[in-house]
Formats: C-alpha cells, structure tokens, sequence
C-alpha cells in the first residue's frame, strides 16, 4: 500500500483551509471565486481523507505507547484496540491513495455511445438493439440524460448502427469501460431446431468533446448534402438535408440524415466528429505516456472481446476481471452498478499497484 507522508497531509489540509480562508473573506472577484470554490471542491473530499489518516495514525502511536504499560489489564485492551485501529487505518489510508490518483480528465464529461451489429446478421442487430436499451435504463436509474444522435435501424428490429449522447454527473468515468466486443450467445427467434448461435457487437464509448477543445478549420472540411433515404432505398423526404462531412486531415467521415433539416444534421455530425477527433488525440497522449505498456480494464481496444451474455445459461461473465453474475436479465434491464463498479474498482487495483511498482 503506498504510504503517504505526514509532509503530504499537511500540505493537503494546509491548502484546503488556505481555500476556505479565501472564500470566505468575500473580497474575490468573479472568476477568482469560481476558480478557487472549484478547486475547494476538488480538495475538500481528498482532505477528510488526509485528516482521517492523520488522526488514525496519532491514535495508533498513543495506543502503542499503552501496549508498553505495567498494567496488563490495559496493555490487552490497547493491543486489542491497536488491531482495531489498524484494520481502520488501512482502510483509510487505501481511501486517500486513491483520492490522489491523478483523475482521467474527461471522468465528468458526457458520452458519445456507438453500438455496430457485428457477425451474426439480423440477430446480430437485435443485440446491438438490446445493449442500447440496457445502457439506457442504466442511464435512467442514474438520472442521465440519453439524446439519440443517429440509427440505422436493421429489417427485422434492433440496430445496424446507433449512436447516442449520454449526459449527465460521471458518465464517462462510469461507462469507459464499456468499450469493446460484446458478445451474445442464444438461441434465436428465427431458429426452429434449438440450436444456439453465437453473435456480436461493438461498443464505443468517447468522452464527448466541447467546441473548445478541438478546433476544427473549416478548410480542413468537405461537406457534401445529398437526399436522405430510408430502408429499402425509399426517399425519406424531398429536399437534401443529409450531410456527410470529410475531415481531410485525418480521412474521417461522418454521416448524419436522421434529422429533416440539414442545418441540424451539420450540427450533429460535427458534434460526433469533433469527439471522434478529441478521441484520437486522447489515445495518441495515452500511448505516449504509457509505450507498450497498456492497462488490462480500460484499454479501449474495440477488436477486444469483453463480455459474453449467455442466454441459456443466464450469465453474464466479463472476461477482463473474470467475473460471472448470474443475473443477465436484471442486467440487461440496466441492474449494472455491480459489473460497472466491479471494473472500476479493478481499474483502481492496477493503477495503485503501479504506483506501488
């Protein structure tokens, strides 16, 4: 476990009450106050952490200096509240190392969700549908917003495609780990003979990026409006209000018709281009940070196979962490704390262990 110096926590708590002095003299213009009541957020909750080590830790050098006394009486009720005071300040120390391991920056931001039916056909696309319900009962529950961005609904139900913006406090800490090769094992609708079929599909999720961000020149753009058409080849309507935008530094192409109006398609596929590019830069920082070296949970490698759902037998088993939950209905019903906390938790294991490293 990594240990925190007594220097450390007090520099924490030093500057947690040098930001509360500020507050609260009133003197600060706007932007100031703002700035310093955000980092006052930040720290406060990293500061009760610091302050429960500290006070665990001069509890424990008092209780050890007891465990030296002539009276035997007292030296087994301070060994016996040593242990006690040992097993909490383990706790606590393991809180604050992970209070200060550096944030992914994007952690708070909203999410752009991509769902592609993989190998399997129309009951590929029937998954894909079900995984976007999923997410969007999880959503749900959390009090998140989900803002349909595109679909390419297939014949026989569910989705060839489908992109949506989550938005709401955490969703990109919560739902990162999501991306990858989801797979499905069951026996189909279609299938008269019982037998079980296998088939996938792939998840993204990207931080969405704010204009901000990514500065996009509007030289480094092709855009072309053509008719939107619907299944089958048929006119969805009369005017060319679908968009598809070339990025031509990077060969990036968005494709948006789902709305009548071109103005809001244009919007919409530079909204998903701007997070496809904020994406890219996020993965080239990361590979310059780590080299080779690449993270077990969270690596965001979508060709990784990360989960299967087992219909027959009722599972669901992330193949990261080895985990099997015997509860894929409560699950696809958007019952995933369990799974989603389980990775992070896992996420956390690794990133202290390399400190410890």
């Amino acid at each position: 476990m990594t240990h925190i110096s007594p220097e450390r926590i007090a520099q924490i708590e030093a500057r947690r009450d040098e930001l509360q002095a500020l507050m609260a003299t009133g003197d600060l213009p706007g932007d100031r106050f703002v700035q310093v009541s955000k980092e006052y957020a930040e720290l406060e909750p990293v500061a009760a952490a610091a302050g429960d080590v500290r006070r665990l830790r001069a509890e424990a050098v008092s209780l050890e200096h007891m465990t030296t006394e002539a009276d035997a009486e007292l030296r087994a009720m301070a060994a016996e509240e040593l242990a006690d005071n040992q097993a909490r300040l383990d706790v606590a120390e393991r809180a604050l190392a992970l209070a200060l391991l550096p944030r992914d920056a994007a952690d708070e931001r909203a999410a752009m969700l991509e769902i592609r039916a993989g190998t399997g056909g129309d009951e590929a696309a029937l998954f894909a549908g079900d995984l976007f319900r999923m997410y969007q009962r999880y959503a749900d529950a959390r009090g998140w917003k989900v803002e349909l961005i595109s679909a390419s609904p297939s014949d026989a139900g569910g989705y060839k495609e489908v992109v949506a913006s989550v938005a709401g406090s955490g969703v990109f800490a919560r739902l990162k780990f999501e991306s990858g090769v989801h797979r499905v094992q069951r026996v189909p609708v279609t299938e008269s003979g019982g037998r079980i079929h296998t088939s996938a599909a792939t998840v993204a999720v990207l931080p969405e990026a704010e204009e901000v961000d990514v500065h996009i020149d509007d030289k480094d753009l092709r855009i072309d409006v053509y008719r939107s058409s619907g299944p089958g080849g048929q006119s969805v309507n009369t005017t060319d209000s679908a968009v598809r935008i070339t990025h031509l530094p990077s060969g990036l192409v968005v494709i948006q018709q789902d709305e009548k109006s071109q103005h809001k398609n244009k919007a919409k596929a530079l909204r998903v281009l701007r997070t496809r590019l904020y994406e890219a830069e996020r993965e080239r920082l990361h590979a310059e940070r780590s080299g080779t070296r690449r993270a077990m949970v969270g690596s965001g490698d979508r060709s990784e196979r990360i989960r299967t759902y087992n219909f027959p037998q009722g599972r669901v088993t992330d193949h990261r962490i080895n985990l099997t939950l015997h509860r894929l209905p409560e699950i696809l019903e958007g019952e995933m704390d369990e799974l989603v906390g389980a990775l992070i938790a896992e996420d956390e294991a690794q990133r202290l262990a390399a400190i410890d490293g």
